[in-house]
């Protein structure tokens, strides 16, 4: 079992910049694909970012140039820096993983949305 804990989530004004963490523990390996979705109420999940056990991400395309995703493997702790913050990023975010078996490795930024392993999630609101 993999467990997440998402920390830095907040409010923040239009043009503003968040990072979340999420610490990881458990039966957890750095092979697995790491990620991020969120989530509106009554809307489907969006995989936001991805990176591999190679340090390879993708992101995806309504964020692409504003946020940045990556890790720091020696406290397996996976971050996700978000600029330009825009009232339409509001939404609960989370992290997620997925072992090698589950992702084959390939870790596109869509995928996060469906991956095995979730925390429970913080709250971003941007107000405009």
């Amino acid at each position: 079992q993999v467990q997440l804990v998402e920390s830095g989530g907040g409010s923040v004004q239009a043009g503003g910049s968040l990072r979340l963490s999420c610490a990881a523990s458990g039966h957890y390996y750095n092979s697995y694909c790491m990620g991020w979705f969120r989530q509106v109420p009554g809307k489907e999940r969006e995989g936001v970012a991805a990176i591999d056990n190679n340090g390879k991400t993708d992101i995806g395309d309504s964020v692409k140039g504003r946020f940045t995703i990556s890790t720091d493997n020696a406290k397996n702790t996976l971050y996700l820096q978000m600029n330009s913050l825009k009232p339409e990023d509001t939404a609960v975010y989370y992290c997620a993983a997925e072992s090698p078996v589950g992702s084959g490795g390939y870790c596109p930024a869509e995928s996060a949305a469906d991956f095995t392993y979730r925390g429970q999630g913080t709250q971003v609101t941007v107000s405009s």
